[in-house]
């Protein structure tokens, strides 16, 4: 659960994403500083149980193995079979879990479709390039999710988003599209533009 719960700022753009619902990606963004306690308690929960796991039979209270025990031919015998719940190969999926989930904000981006789109220029004077300032962006997939609604609009040349700058770059056709109208387009994926400058 600390696992998921520290990458759930991210995994909720691409669900976003996927269900159609854009306005849903920001949701969790507010989850994001307390990443770091996630990621802690996940190592140690993890960390303890391997050791658990990996201790010489009978130690510190670990039950011994079937072929250990005396009672283990009988039937009723406590630790003759061990529930799937407290193999080692249960806690091995659980961990390769937790690990994909911890690293998450690192492949999120590979889950938006990069948009290919020509975008013909009559008049070069209309070329336009704004910076956006953006609120709430955590992770490269939010980037990516910011982008991707933008090139959704006619008339966009190039967009660069970064969570780290907390922006997004946009070059654009202004006979084709507008400043307003890429503002509601970055607005409506959850995240919020607090400023915007023409370069």
């Amino acid at each position: 659960m600390a696992a998921l719960l520290s990458s759930l700022c991210c995994i909720t753009p691409v669900l976003a994403l996927v269900a159609g619902a854009s306005g849903i990606a920001s949701t969790f963004s507010w989850l994001d500083p307390a990443r770091p306690i996630f990621v802690g308690i996940t190592v140690i929960v993890l960390g303890f149980a391997w050791y658990q796991k990996l201790l010489p039979a009978g130690r510190h209270g670990r039950p011994k193995a079937k072929d250990e025990i005396e009672c283990a031919c009988e039937p009723g015998g406590e630790y003759a079979y061990p529930s799937f719940w407290q193999t080692q190969k249960f806690l091995g999926i659980v961990t390769v879990f937790a690990t994909l989930m911890l690293t998450f904000p690192l492949y999120a981006h590979i889950f938006y479709p990069k948009a290919e789109k020509q975008v013909i220029i009559v008049d070069k004077s209309d070329i336009q390039t704004v910076n956006f300032q953006i609120k709430g962006m955590t992770c490269q997939g939010c980037a990516a999710h910011v982008e991707h609604e933008v090139n959704k609009l006619s008339g966009i040349l190039k967009v660069a988003a970064s969570y780290e700058l907390g922006n997004a770059v946009v070059e654009f056709d202004k006979s084709k599209t507008g400043i307003l109208e890429i503002e509601q387009a970055i607005n409506s994926t959850g995240y919020s533009v607090t400023n915007k400058t023409e370069k």
